[in-house]
């Protein structure tokens, strides 16, 4: 009976070592807080450490196990810690504009600050322990992944992962080239830009219409009483020139009739000054 007993533990034993020999490193308990486009909201909540990353990327691969250490102590360090896969989350990374992999940011009730220091495990830790945070500029309002402007640029990178998403389709499953799907894309672009263009144009119409027949009526009578009004203004001028011409000729005759009593000895001198010629009316 006592042999029966032991070689039933001896079974036990071994099936469980091969269950867990077996057992894949993916399925393994992980502290680290998955986050994505539906939950992402979470990490407005408290403070958190989360990093951007993608499953490709080797320095993220060099970092995971650095980072499921700092999970593990989340309690001990009053925080919680996330991540983010780019790869399936694309409008978050739009949302954090992450430009480089991997990516790690600071939230404090809603306020983000990019971590930019060495990401070994004790300058993580002393970066939340210490509040090192707290010198580190936050991302200003215009920028902040809550903002309206970070949420349409998520939008479009959304759209970009549709776009892709299409373009290998249309390779893989239709067969068709390159450029033949690069064609397509291109006159989808102009058909969308022409339709989105007379949208504009009638929503302008609409808000400002354009002027009636009695408005242009009214224009111009007013065009055609101020060139009425010029050519009067220009005949008045010409009286004037005309009345100051006349004064100019009666100066002249006063003084030429003095000079020709100053000079009636002398008639035939050549420095009689003579009558300047009166304008015609």
């Amino acid at each position: 009976m006592s042999r029966v007993l032991v070689r039933v533990l001896v079974a036990v034993l071994v099936l469980a070592s091969t269950s867990l020999a077996g057992k894949s490193p993916s399925k393994r308990v992980s502290w680290v807080d998955v986050l994505d486009e539906d939950n992402w909201h979470r990490m407005l909540d408290g403070e958190w450490m989360v990093e951007f990353y993608a499953p490709w990327c080797p320095a993220c691969k060099a970092l995971e196990p650095i980072w499921e250490s700092l999970a593990f102590q989340k309690k001990e360090l009053g925080i919680n810690v996330g991540k983010v896969d780019v790869t399936d989350a694309t409008g978050l990374s739009g949302r954090f504009m992450v430009t480089a992999l991997p990516t790690i940011y600071h939230v404090k009730d809603g306020v983000f600050r990019q971590y930019k220091s060495p990401r070994d495990k004790d300058s993580l830790v002393e970066f939340v322990s210490q509040k090192t945070w707290t010198k580190v500029e936050p991302v200003p309002s215009w920028k902040s992944p809550t903002s309206i402007q970070m949420s349409v640029v998520s939008q479009f990178f959304k759209m970009s992962q549709v776009l892709r998403g299409v373009h290998t389709k249309l390779m893989e499953d239709f067969g068709l080239p390159t450029w033949g799907s690069y064609l397509i894309f291109a006159i989808a672009t102009i058909v969308v830009g022409a339709i989105l263009g007379l949208l504009i144009v009638c929503v302008i119409d609409f808000i400002y219409p354009p002027k009636g027949p009695t408005y242009q009526a009214k224009k111009k009578s007013k065009v055609d009483s101020g060139g009425f009004m010029a050519e009067k203004q220009s005949a008045d001028d010409d009286i004037v020139d005309s009345v100051k011409d006349d004064l100019v000729d009666e100066e002249v005759s006063e003084s030429d009739k003095s000079d020709r009593n100053s000079k009636s000895s002398q008639p035939n001198s050549p420095n009689v000054r003579k009558r300047r010629a009166r304008k015609a009316d």
